[in-house]
């Protein structure tokens, strides 16, 4: 579950009386008082209260609703919630949570927090713990839920709503029941609204219409939210070999896809991505996350002195051309950055794969090529307008100053998108993720181009005139 932070005007209400309540023991109250809340609006009761009040509000509490409010607390605040709680609670509470969020709980905490809570859980829920662990970080595995209905197809619609009375308590859901084989592999899905409108004596074999849609346990997460986004599907199965191991529903894919957005937002303006929401962060860790890319991304622009420095002859001969710098270099790297921001989102939502990209170069040549025109002509039409309106000297070859800028914005344009659709594909390439090519390094690499660009063009046009 996503954390929730505690700045809801209810916690600020609730946080002194139940302090007082706490202080002066009045447990019984307290405990009327937290069951009447939702379990979003408990957790942002919890996240204001001081550590040990925290653990004495949560021993008056049912373990469930413990387990299922836990998860929603920051990082740091579990972990400081779970060392407090004795050993009885904390293994009611371990024992009654669902087996995926446990599994995302239990894989965030230290070696010897681990340990203990591993020893707490009964055998049959450990096995289950193992189980998901087992598999890779940032897997489907680890998101999956044992807690399914799983049916034969020999079986009656009678039989089947029989067995759902008797099992299906425990089940994370009962909308969607899974078809499986004698060795447990994975048929077909049935929804519970097909058995609710057949006949008794209609058996699951006439039900089934092999459309059932799977991941498989070894999955990156992100094929999750891919794959419930595209076929629409608010849970799904998980086979490992094609055996049915468990279920993942939506609110964890909403979970995921939240973080990875998060990720890849944070990776596209040029810093390494937060394990922990921003107020979480330590000043150390979010200073070391933004420095380093940082300090890459200004040695980069330190290149750019580089060219100034090489054209200096040029710039002291026709001064005129340093006032289009800023205008030449940022609309390369607005350009690059608009590119390089449509094709990192189209590979994360699969719309473009690594094949597609001769078609991107070509759609985006094009693209490029009309927006440099568009805004070379915009320039070139500026230039013109200052200089008859008396606004602007531009020497008396302001016709070739303003000729230079407009070619080269074509030119720094077009390089520009075309670098930043097609360096992402690079990336992907090299296995990479493609985020780190984020906007600030696009337009790094562009203004040191951009600058050999525009100084190229002008040389050319200007020679024998002003240079």
């Amino acid at each position: 579950m996503a954390p929730i932070t505690p700045h809801h005007a209810l916690s600020e209400l609730l946080t002194p009386e139940l302090g007082a309540m706490l202080a002066e023991g009045r447990m019984d109250e307290t405990k009327a008082t937290l069951l009447e809340l939702m379990i979003p609006e408990l957790a942002d009761v919890l996240a204001s209260l001081p550590d040990e009040q925290r653990s004495l509000a949560v021993s008056v509490l049912p373990p469930r609703r413990v387990g299922r409010t836990i998860m929603r607390l920051e990082a740091d605040q579990r972990e400081s919630l779970l060392k407090d709680l004795p050993n009885d609670k904390l293994a009611s509470v371990l024992n009654e949570m669902n087996p995926d969020d446990r599994t995302e709980l239990l894989e965030e905490l230290p070696d010897e927090l681990l340990e203990r809570s591993m020893t707490l859980l009964r055998p049959d829920e450990r096995r289950v713990t193992e189980f998901n662990l087992a598999y890779p970080e940032e897997s489907v595995g680890r998101l999956m839920t044992s807690d399914f209905v799983a049916i034969r197809p020999d079986w009656t619609v009678a039989q089947t709503i029989e067995h759902i009375r008797k099992h299906g308590r425990d089940a994370e859901t009962i909308d969607t029941l899974y078809v499986v084989d004698d060795e447990g592999m994975l048929l077909d899905d049935i929804r519970i609204r097909q058995l609710i409108l057949s006949a008794p004596t209609q058996s699951i074999a006439s039900l089934m219409d092999q459309t059932a849609v799977s991941l498989k346990a070894g999955d990156d997460r992100e094929e999750a939210v891919r794959v419930m986004n595209r076929y629409d599907r608010p849970v799904l199965p998980v086979t490992d070999a094609g055996r049915l191991v468990g279920i993942i529903t939506f609110d964890d894919v909403a979970d995921v896809a939240a973080e990875e957005t998060t990720e890849d937002i944070q990776k596209m303006g040029g810093m390494e991505a937060l394990d922990e929401p921003y107020m979480s962060v330590s000043l150390i860790q979010l200073f070391r996350k933004r420095g380093i890319w940082l300090s890459v991304l200004f040695i980069g622009e330190m290149l750019t002195a580089t060219a100034m420095a090489y054209f200096q002859v040029e710039i002291e001969h026709a001064a005129v051309l340093a006032i289009f710098l800023p205008l030449i270099i940022s609309s390369g790297g607005n350009s690059g950055s608009q590119a390089s921001t449509l094709i990192i989102r189209a590979m994360a939502t699969r719309e473009v794969r690594l094949g597609d990209w001769f078609k991107v170069f070509r759609r985006e040549l094009a693209c490029g090529l009309l927006l440099g025109v568009l805004l070379g002509l915009i320039g070139l039409l500026r230039i013109h307008a200052w200089e008859w309106l008396g606004w602007g000297n531009y020497t008396s070859y302001y016709h070739l100053v303003a000729l230079a800028v407009s070619i080269s914005l074509i030119g720094v344009v077009l390089w520009g998108t075309i670098m930043g659709a097609m360096l992402p594909f690079l990336l992907r390439a090299m296995r990479l993720d493609p985020a780190t090519i984020s906007a600030p390094f696009i337009a790094t690499f562009v203004d040191v181009s951009g600058l050999t660009i525009y100084f190229t063009i002008a040389l050319v046009i200007l020679r024998g005139t002003l240079l």
